[in-house]
């Protein structure tokens, strides 16, 4: 496969997901197991898989697969997607990223083994001809100066960048048209800063988009200069809400990709994460363009 829409950068895992019925259990205690679903992992992934629903041709790069069962697994699931991951080879005596996810209704746990790839360092560096191939870069912030790479890339070839979580001062959000950033993320790395300050950080940071999400609560959004607005999220009642951040950056990268206003991209990325959090696996079930624009329909008021 050689032509294609997005190049996207980042985290690449295996993934099994566990339902669970009803709620978590107490320490000690015990959950009926409803579903078990094998998936992929890792945020660039995620949103590839998203992009790829809404008919988009995506090349996926980054971090090393390991030729194992799980790998193996892995490299046909992105197939099945039409996926170009000809960038991630099976590499023999590697075992690969791996997460387990257990879902009770709007909530989720994962384990994996993502620390360790950050420690290794286990990924590709980004190539200029990739990117000057690509319309739209989708990039995780993780792998370091690979990532900051990538973004310089995107900007060489001037074409957007969006990419998520990251601090305020990361070098690689000088280069990005937009950024995501979650509320389990500004919950993390900045727990007693006010929204309004560490919001107006982030605008100086970048010539970009800034996008704060904060799950059925609202959304954030505003370039350099301009006091946030606000987007209110859709109602649903989730099932399953595990990648539903992934989901709504491949939303903005879409949005992006067909040169919408912010509001339009905004409204378009919040649909496509409601739905996929309404089915399990959600991400693996996705809504092609035609289901986003219905559910945008149908929830006008």
């Amino acid at each position: 496969m050689t032509n294609f829409d997005i190049y996207s950068f980042g985290m690449v895992s295996s993934s099994t997901l566990y339902s669970i019925e009803g709620g978590f259990p107490a320490a000690e205690g015990y959950a009926e197991i409803d579903n078990v679903h094998h998936m992929t992992g890792g945020e660039a992934t995620n949103s590839s898989i998203v992009l790829s629903r809404l008919g988009v041709q995506v090349k996926l790069d980054g971090n090393w697969i390991g030729a194992d069962e799980n790998g193996r697994r892995t490299k046909q699931l992105l197939d099945s997607y039409r996926i170009d991951s000809s960038r991630l080879p099976l590499k023999d005596g590697y075992t690969g990223v791996r997460e387990v996810v257990f879902a009770a209704g709007g909530t989720r746990t994962i384990f994996g083994t993502y620390g360790r790839l950050l420690e290794d360092a286990n990924w590709n560096m980004p190539r200029a001809e990739d990117v000057n191939e690509a319309k739209v870069v989708c990039l995780d912030p993780f792998f370091g100066d690979a990532s900051v790479r990538a973004a310089e890339l995107g900007v060489d070839a001037g074409i957007p960048v969006v990419t998520v979580d990251c601090l305020h001062d990361d070098p690689i959000i000088r280069h990005v048209s937009a950024v995501v950033v979650s509320e389990s993320y500004i919950q993390w790395k900045y727990p007693e800063g006010e929204l309004e300050d560490l919001f107006q950080s982030y605008q100086q940071s970048t010539n970009g988009l800034v996008i704060f999400t904060f799950g059925d609560r609202g959304i954030w959004y505003g370039r350099p200069g301009e006091a946030p607005r606000i987007a209110r999220p859709y109602s649903i009642k989730p099932v399953d809400t595990a990648g539903a951040g992934d989901s709504f950056r491949a939303g903005i990268v879409y949005g992006f990709l067909r040169e919408w206003s912010d509001r339009k991209m905004i409204d378009f990325a919040a649909a496509v994460a409601a739905i996929v959090c309404t089915r399990t696996p959600g991400v693996l079930h996705a809504p092609d363009y035609g289901e986003v624009m219905d559910f945008i329909r149908s929830n006008q008021d």
